[in-house]
C-alpha cells in the first residue's frame, strides 16, 4: 500500500475530502499564477504613453499604445478610448459602459479566489470533523476492550484521529497565504485601473 493510500485509510472519509481539497488548491493556484503571469497583471508601461496621446487629441495613437499588451488594464483602457470616441454616446452612457467594462475586468481578475478562500476556511473544519470521528472510534475501541484496556489502544486511536486536523491545517495555511497574495495583486490592479480611467475621463474628449 502506498503512503498516500495508507493516510487515506487512517484518516477515513475526512482525509479523502481533504485530499480533494489539496488537489483543488494546487490546480487553482497554478491556474491563477499562470493567468496573472500571462496577462502581465502588474504592467503599467503603456498607460502614460496612451494618456499623453489622448490628451493631445490623438485617439488613434492612444489606441496604438495599448495594442499588443495582454494586460486587462490595457484592454479596459482600449475599450474606454473607443467608447469616448463614439460621438453617438452621451457622456453619461459612455461612463456607464466604461464602468461596466472595468467591473467585468475586475471580476475576471478575482475569478477562483472565492473558491480558494472557501478551501482555506473549510479545510480546518473538515480536519476537525475527521478528528472527532476518529476520537469516537478510539473510545469505542477502548470500551470494547473492557478490562483488557491497553494505553496503546487509546494513544494509537488519538494520533490517527489528530492526523486529519494536522492535514486540514496544512492545507489551510498555504491557502490563506496564497489568497492574500492574489488579492493584493488584484487590489493593486484595481487601484491602477481606477487611476488610469480617472485620468482618461478628466481629459477633454479626443476628436481625432
Amino acid at each position: 500500500m502506498t503512503p498516500a493510500l495508507a493516510w487515506l485509510q487512517l484518516g477515513g472519509p475526512a482525509m479523502l475530502v481533504l485530499g480533494l481539497m489539496s488537489v483543488a488548491l494546487m490546480t487553482l493556484g497554478i491556474i491563477k499564477a499562470w493567468e496573472f503571469s500571462e496577462q502581465r497583471l502588474g504592467s503599467r508601461e503603456f498607460v502614460d504613453a496612451s494618456l499623453q496621446a489622448w490628451s493631445r487629441g490623438q485617439g488613434a495613437q492612444a489606441l496604438a499604445a495599448l495594442q499588443g499588451s495582454p494586460s486587462p488594464l490595457a484592454a479596459v483602457l482600449r475599450d474606454a478610448v473607443q467608447v469616448l470616441q463614439d460621438a453617438a454616446l452621451s457622456d453619461s452612457h459612455a461612463r456607464e459602459r466604461i464602468e461596466r467594462r472595468a467591473l467585468e475586468a475586475l471580476a475576471a481578475a478575482r475569478s477562483h479566489l472565492r473558491t480558494l478562500d472557501l478551501i482555506g476556511s473549510l479545510a480546518p473544519l473538515v480536519g476537525l470533523f475527521g478528528t472527532v470521528l476518529g476520537m469516537i472510534d478510539a473510545f469505542q475501541a477502548l470500551q470494547a476492550a473492557g478490562d483488557r484496556v491497553q494505553p496503546s489502544i487509546l494513544s494509537g486511536g488519538i494520533w490517527q484521529a489528530l492526523l486529519t486536523t494536522a492535514v486540514g491545517l496544512g492545507i489551510a495555511i498555504p491557502t490563506v497565504a496564497l489568497v492574500s497574495h492574489f488579492e493584493r495583486r488584484v487590489e493593486v490592479f484595481q487601484q491602477a485601473m481606477e487611476s488610469a480611467l480617472t485620468r482618461l475621463l478628466t481629459t477633454p474628449r479626443s476628436r481625432a
